[in-house]
């Protein structure tokens, strides 16, 4: 059974920093994509994808627009996990942000993978 284990959320002040972390259990992701999402504002469940990492090219990333410069993710293999560095946080971060494992890069478009994390909390204050 794979499980998804995050951790790292939490109550920061604007322009402060957090780092996210999700460990891998039950299956080795190594040779695929993880990323990180969160909600949508106003959409119900849907989310969006904040930061990708998949084996392609070395280690091809994708980031949201709105993080860009700010937001770093990056993975150990040996651990089974991914991390978001997140720098310069503003209060529009502010989100439950849900670890994706699985996610591939067809090219064009990113696509979550089947395997979700049970989403941790940020929250930043102005």
């Amino acid at each position: 059974q794979v499980q998804l284990v995050e951790s790292g959320g939490g109550l920061v002040q604007a322009g402060g920093s957090l780092r996210l972390s999700c460990a891998a259990r039950g299956r080795n992701f190594a040779n695929t994509g993880m990323g990180w999402y969160r909600q949508v504002s106003g959409s119900g469940n849907q989310r969006v994808l904040v930061a990708g990492i998949v084996p392609t090219d070395g280690g091809r990333t994708k980031y949201a627009d709105s993080v860009k410069g700010r937001f770093t993710i990056f993975r150990d293999n040996e651990k089974n996990t991914v991390y978001l560095q997140m720098n310069s946080l503003k209060p529009t971060d502010t989100n439950v942000y849900y670890c994706n494992a699985d996610l591939q890069w067809s090219g064009s478009n990113w696509h979550a993978g089947d395997y979700w994390g049970q989403g941790t909390q940020v929250t930043v204050s102005s």
